[in-house]
């Protein structure tokens, strides 16, 4: 399960570009705080902090308790819009959730076991066509990952949604078809022969 992070912040009484501006030249990030039938709250964040927790890879798939005004609100990140040049953050966007909310959330996809793959041994490739799943789950049970085994998996064969265990209480957000995740596809020589298994229709 994610760990809930916190990050301090501050009350931000003034909008528009020209005082975001000035935040950002004070190593402040602009965000609002929005969601559970509450008015939006405008707040300022560290930058550094704000790095820091994106630097743990699993930003957006945890619970953020961000420390504002002696209160302690918890939130799931939902957006960062960053810098097109230097990558800075420009602006953060935190939906406030109850501590058992039902929450879409997108959780990264870790394989294993590729030694255990008889495709994979022979020189096959695997095609990941999902990196995230998007996942429907509790606030409080968000899984830091979500592992898929690839023992036995041959030349040819494909990884489909409805062949990973999730984690309990955890659905897919998708259920109107069962999505490709990866498929294992034969060394570029074979490729032509056996056609292009990568395209699934769900590779958006």
């Amino acid at each position: 399960m994610s760990d809930t992070l916190t990050l301090s912040a501050e009350a931000r009484d003034r909008a528009g570009k020209g005082a975001s501006r000035a935040l950002r030249r004070e190593g402040r990030v602009p965000a609002v705080i929005y969601g559970n039938n509450e008015e939006p709250q405008s707040i300022h964040v560290e930058e550094k902090l704000l790095n820091k927790l994106l630097g743990t890879g699993h930003f957006f798939n945890s619970v953020v308790m961000v420390e504002v005004g002696g209160k302690s609100i918890r939130t799931l990140p939902k957006d960062v819009a960053f810098h097109p040049v230097t990558d800075r953050p420009l602006h953060a966007d935190f939906l406030r959730v109850s501590e058992h909310a039902t929450i879409h959330v997108n959780v990264p996809v870790v394989f294993a076991n590729e030694a255990a793959s008889p495709g994979l041994k022979r020189g096959a490739v695997l095609n990941i066509v999902r990196h995230e799943l998007e996942l429907i789950c509790d606030a409080a049970e968000i899984p830091d990952d979500i592992t898929i085994d690839l023992t036995g998996y041959d030349v040819g064969d494909s990884i489909h949604i409805s062949q990973v265990a999730l984690p309990k209480g955890a659905t897919s957000a998708i259920t109107d078809r069962d999505f490709t995740i990866a498929t294992v596809v034969a060394p570029s020589s074979l490729k032509s022969e056996e056609g292009d298994t990568s395209k699934d229709d769900d590779a958006a």
